[in-house]
């Protein structure tokens, strides 16, 4: 991992399961790019909500989605 990829997780683990993250801290802490965050929001429904012109994600929300294997095309 990058070190700003180790900024950001250090970001996303101190701020709690109340903090917003962006596209980029959410890629960040799956391990996929944006591109990828942006096709999993509309093709597998991944939880996310429009806040003015960005996309912002609750951690807690995306790892439910995740484990309920949404994020799973096969399924």
């Amino acid at each position: 991992m990058s070190e700003e990829g180790h900024d950001v997780m250090k970001l996303v683990s101190e701020g709690g399961e109340d903090r917003w993250l962006s596209v980029e801290e959410i890629g960040v802490y799956l391990g996929a790019k944006r591109d990828t965050i942006y096709k999993w929001r509309i093709r597998h429904q991944m939880p996310a909500h429009k806040v003015g012109k960005l996309w912002k994600f609750r951690k807690d929300e995306v790892d439910v989605w995740v484990r309920s294997g949404k994020a799973n095309p096969s399924k």
